[in-house]
């Protein structure tokens, strides 16, 4: 299984007027994640762009348990815990600073071709990066 985690600093204009961080923005906050963790295995998604691989969100869900308030620093855990094949799972976690989950959740994307929309398999190197964490 392959993990990786980032700290974001809530900012004021992620707050609602309940004084929360707005659920919105987590998924902004597993982007962040998942551009970071690609980059710790040395890809990025502007490479794979360029190469004529996009990867569409093809499903997303969250579930909250605790609410996140302004200038908190939150950890995110991102995980994969299966090799991709034509999709890749990640799965995510966020704690506060004292240590309490706030969420989970996860997003499922695509390897597609970038002209034809179909998709495809994932990169070999990617996938030989993955492959030494399981």
């Amino acid at each position: 299984m392959f993990t990786h985690e980032i700290k974001i600093r809530t900012r004021y204009a992620e707050i609602d007027r309940m004084g929360f961080v707005y659920y919105g923005n987590y998924a902004q906050y597993f982007e962040v994640a998942r551009v970071e963790a690609m980059r710790s295995l040395g890809f990025n998604y502007k490479d794979f762009e360029d190469n004529g691989l996009i990867m569409p969100v093809l499903d997303f869900s969250t579930k909250y348990f605790k609410a996140a308030l302004y200038d908190e620093e939150l950890t995110v855990k991102l995980f994969i815990k299966e090799l991709p094949t034509l999709r890749i799972h990640f799965d995510y976690e966020t704690y506060n600073a004292k240590g309490e989950l706030l969420n989970t959740a996860r997003t499922t994307l695509v390897f597609t071709d970038k002209k034809t929309l179909k998709p495809l398999r994932p990169p070999v190197e990617f996938t030989n990066a993955l492959e030494k964490f399981f």
